[in-house]
């Protein structure tokens, strides 16, 4: 039988490995509009040139121009809520962390408490049965 902290620490290596992920796919967004930006800048250094790449017109590099920057827009939005969500996922672990931290400490107080308890020999059930010693102080 697993315990409590056994569950909540596989949870935590779990939410973990969704954190990992979660900032490699802001980390493939953020590269792609880096790439984009680039493209962008390219294609608007050939525009200012005045005299557009071989097999290419103005009017093309235009339309790719504007096709580029929706893209990047559209990627600068999603990088914008992945980032959320690595925030959101951070704060996660964050807490499963505290709250692994708390019941594992609670496991290894319950196992003193039972290994002090099998020392002395008794058992907290044990001792609530027991009668209590009389009080010989009373007059």
């Amino acid at each position: 039988m697993t315990s409590r902290s056994d569950k909540l620490g596989r949870m935590v290596s779990l939410v973990k490995l969704q954190l990992r992920l979660s900032e490699w796919q802001l980390a493939q967004l953020r590269q792609q509009e880096r790439s984009l930006q680039d493209e962008q800048e390219w294609l608007v250094g050939a525009l200012n040139d005045g005299r557009p790449p071989a097999g290419s017109s103005s009017e093309s590099i235009a339309r790719r121009l504007n096709r580029t920057s929706a893209g990047a827009r559209a990627v600068q939005v999603q990088a914008a809520q992945q980032l959320g969500q690595v925030r959101a996922e951070s704060r996660r672990v964050k807490q499963l962390e505290e709250v692994a931290k708390a019941a594992l400490a609670d496991k290894l107080r319950d196992a003193e408490k039972r290994s002090l308890e099998e020392m002395t020999g008794i058992s907290p059930a044990v001792h609530a049965w027991m009668p209590r010693p009389a009080n010989r102080d009373k007059i």
